[in-house]
C-alpha cells in the first residue's frame, strides 16, 4: 500500500533551512506552544542550525515554500557522545495524526542518522507517546522527569553496531 506522505530532508546549508524552517516553526509551534503549553523560549532554544531538519506532507502537496507541511523533527548530534544524535522536536499536526505521518517521519530520521553514520538515538519521549517509541525500538534510561510541565522518559536506540 503506498503511504499518503512524504518527507523532505533539509540540506545542512543556510538556504535550505531559511526556506525550509519556518514550515518545521509553524508545526512545532502550534503543537507545542499552543496545544502544550510549552513556553515559546523553551521551543526556540537556538539550536535549530546545528540540526537537520525533516519534514513530513501529504503526498503530491510539497510546495517550494514548504506551505503544507504536517509533520516535523530535528536530529542533533551528541557532541558529549560521539556517535549518538538525539531526535527532537517531533510534532504532527493534530488533525493528521494517527495516518502514518509521525511513523514516516521517524522513519526518515533514523535513516538519516544512519546514512550520517550515527550508531545511537536518543529520544525525551513525553508520557503518552511511550508505547508508540518502544514498538520503534527504543528502551527507557532512567526515571521519567518533568520538562516544560510535561512528563517525559528518555529512550534510546541502537541504529548501528560498531566495527
Amino acid at each position: 500500500m503506498a503511504t499518503r506522505f512524504q518527507t523532505i530532508v533539509v540540506a545542512d546549508d543556510a538556504g535550505s533551512l531559511e526556506r525550509w524552517f519556518p514550515s518545521a516553526l509553524q508545526i512545532r509551534r502550534r503543537v507545542f506552544v499552543e496545544e502544550q503549553h510549552v513556553p515559546e523560549a523553551l521551543e526556540v532554544d537556538g539550536m535549530d542550525p546545528v540540526c537537520r531538519h525533516v519534514l513530513a506532507f501529504e503526498r503530491g502537496s510539497v510546495s517550494p515554500s514548504g506551505v503544507g507541511a504536517v509533520g516535523t523533527a530535528r536530529l542533533r548530534p551528541i557532541l558529549a557522545t560521539p556517535g549518538a544524535a538525539k531526535v527532537e522536536r517531533v510534532a504532527v499536526l493534530p488533525e493528521w495524526r494517527g495516518r502514518g505521518a509521525g511513523s514516516l517521519v521517524m522513519d526518515t530520521v533514523e535513516s538519516l542518522a544512519e546514512a550520517l553514520g550515527f550508531m545511537q538515538l536518543v529520544v525525551s519521549a513525553q508520557a503518552p507517546v511511550i508505547q508508540w517509541y518502544r514498538r520503534r525500538g527504543y528502551g527507557p534510561v532512567g526515571d521519567r522527569y518533568r520538562e516544560a510541565g510535561i512528563e517525559h522518559q528518555r529512550m534510546e536506540r541502537c541504529i548501528r553496531h560498531q566495527g
